[in-house]
């Protein structure tokens, strides 16, 4: 069903861009209105192509034409948050009739120059964002303690083996004593997830090395295999409790999900009865975060978001997920929101770089 609504929602969007960009007298000089007709409906194609063959399938032409869709999706959509305010302001051209059409060419440009910009800050890498916790009950002894966390790596044909490798080489260089992965590890759509995992053995951290699965980790060959890290020394934490260092908990949350998102059992915290010490709950999706403080939780590790990737979309995702990106405090606890690590979709980022969190915890 989301499959069958993006497309009837792009069709649309693609219908009202032609149908706007057709109006702008300056480039009907240059070109026609058929030929304007025409490109819209070759890019319709590659839309749906990449939505029916690309979307699942493992074969080189398959993931390019889904990648060139969802570039263009996303192209689309920062060129209607352009045009249709202009649209708005002027009635669709009923008010300044003359100013209009080159109010509404100056928006296509607009859209297009902000395209280019994401394409740029999407294929920069990530950030590290230094953070230092205050963690209660932390053992005096793990005051300095570091952490590294990368969230909705998303790897598959758009982020390979080569991609990974410069993002180890960004963590090691860290020195972490624990290294933390929170989620969609993998896009979860016919990737060849063993081509990793040479990569994943070269993470290393004295105090061990943990992941949660996300929801794409439901999804496609991913939701056969789980994690798909078998083999190398990453441990998965499914709804359990472990202790990396005597005074530090570590615990991760799995989503109780399918691929329709749709709850099924409530969220699991931490037990009540577990061994004294600072509390950190890994859990991908950045929900039921006031359940875990009242049980307990000193830190909450979360991604997901992707911090909204693209503005002005992050506005969109700030409505389903207020707590959306960046540092939140919910009465003893600290919530930790990563923009992600990786891209979802289109590899673009516009105004919410991607990001490696290294935090610093802090006994009180």
């Amino acid at each position: 069903m989301f499959g069958i609504g993006l497309t009837v929602i792009l069709t649309f969007l693609l219908a009202y861009i032609v149908w706007r960009i057709s109006s702008i007298q300056k480039l009907i000089e240059v070109t026609s209105k058929k030929a304007i007709l025409y490109s819209g409906i070759v890019i319709w194609i590659i839309l749906v192509s990449g939505r029916l063959f690309g979307h699942g399938s493992g074969s080189l032409w398959a993931s390019t034409v889904e990648f060139v869709g969802i570039t263009i999706t996303a192209v689309l959509f920062l060129i209607f948050s352009c045009l249709f305010p202009i649209d708005l302001t002027t009635g669709f051209g009923r008010f300044f009739p003359r100013l209009a059409p080159r109010l509404r060419g100056w928006a296509v440009i607009g859209g297009c120059l902000l395209s280019a910009v994401a394409v740029i800050q999407g294929i920069r890498p990530p950030v590290v964002s230094h953070h230092e916790v205050k963690l209660k009950n932390l053992a005096k002894v793990l005051d300095g303690t570091s952490l590294v966390a990368l969230s909705d790596l998303h790897l598959g044909s758009t982020l390979g083996p080569r991609w990974l490798e410069a993002r180890v080489s960004q963590v090691q260089a860290l020195e972490p004593d624990i290294i933390l992965l929170l989620g969609d590890i993998f896009e979860g759509h016919g990737e060849n997830t063993e081509a990793f995992l040479p990569a994943f053995r070269k993470f290393s951290a004295p105090h061990g090395i943990w992941s949660v699965d996300g929801n794409h980790e439901n999804h496609g060959r991913t939701r056969e295999s789980g994690s798909s890290l078998e083999g190398t020394h990453i441990l998965t934490l499914q709804n359990e409790l472990t202790q990396p260092l005597p005074g530090l908990l570590l615990a991760g949350r799995s989503i109780p999900r399918g691929h329709d998102q749709v709850p099924t059992t409530p969220p699991w915290n931490p037990p009540e009865d577990r061994p004294p010490g600072g509390l950190i709950l890994l859990s991908h999706i950045p929900e039921d975060s006031q359940e875990a403080a009242d049980t307990g939780v000193n830190l909450m590790l979360s991604g997901h978001t992707h911090g909204g990737q693209i503005w002005p979309f992050s506005f969109l995702v700030e409505m389903v997920h207020p707590r959306f990106g960046g540092i939140y405090n919910i009465d003893d606890m600290t919530l930790l929101v990563s923009r992600g690590t990786g891209t979802w979709g289109p590899r673009m980022r516009l105004w919410r770089t991607s990001e490696i969190l290294h935090i610093t915890l802090r006994s009180e």
